[in-house]
């Protein structure tokens, strides 16, 4: 009795589908920042990246990944900062990185 039930609320759940509009853009990309708006999410944002740095460095260290490896992904990392500061550091989220999946 209680496998059956189970099973019912499995493919229920499982059998929906959600319907979402594909044309909706999260965020208004209109938006500017205050200069001190600005200020305050550059220092966030530099303070995640310098974090991350360190767990990429931690992990080289510890070898679980290459010295190349980490450099490159260091290097993407900036990459990103530098393009999210060239936008005002608004960021660009309707651009999927995956248009395979669209």
């Amino acid at each position: 009795m209680v496998t059956m039930l189970l099973m019912s609320a499995l493919l229920v759940g499982f059998g929906s589908q959600v319907y979402a509009d594909p044309d909706v853009t999260p965020g208004k990309s209109d938006v500017q920042l205050t200069e001190a708006q600005k200020q305050e999410i550059a220092a966030l944002e530099k303070d995640i990246l310098n974090k991350k740095k360190e767990v990429v460095s931690k992990y080289v260290k510890y070898g679980v990944i290459s010295e190349e490896k980490g450099k490159k992904i260091i290097s993407r990392m900036e990459k990103r900062y530098q393009l999210l500061e060239q936008n005002g550091f608004i960021p660009k989220w309707n651009r999927s990185m995956h248009k395979h999946c669209r």
